[in-house]
């Protein structure tokens, strides 16, 4: 069996650190996930906003170094779990990290960045750098 999730998107909300009865740290948070395509009748991209959960000290890396619009790649697995409340069963799926890689540096502005920027960056990069291919 293959349980493998990779993400790569944008956090929605600053992360909040709590911990748990035992004292082992967690968070939660959603991840903005572009989709590939553009919606056929509005022209926008849309995204899907994909619940995690991250533990221990990737959890306290987490809501040390990261704020809301912060690009993030996680890696990790689907989980599924049920609880009882006033409104009866809720079932809950997440991805559950087993690895968050930071792919912005904490000082970058991210609210700056765009696809424009990047194109820029990568063309003047191909044009000054020799490549081998």
């Amino acid at each position: 069996m293959l349980n493998r999730v990779v993400l790569v998107g944008r956090i929605t909300r600053d992360p909040e650190l709590k911990y748990t009865q035992s004292n082992i740290p967690v968070v939660s948070f959603t991840l903005a996930v572009n989709r590939p395509y553009l919606d056929s009748i509005t022209g926008e991209r849309q995204a899907d906003f994909i619940q995690c959960v991250v533990w221990r000290k990737q959890a306290e890396n987490l809501a040390k170094y990261v704020q809301k619009g912060a690009l993030l790649g996680v890696d990790g697995r689907i989980q599924t779990r049920t609880y009882e409340s006033d409104q009866g069963t809720r079932y809950i799926t997440e991805v559950v990290c087993d690895s968050v890689q930071f792919l912005e540096t904490k000082t970058e502005d991210t609210s700056s960045n765009n696809e424009d920027d990047f194109f820029e960056a990568t063309s003047k990069l191909s044009v000054e750098d020799d490549l081998p291919f």
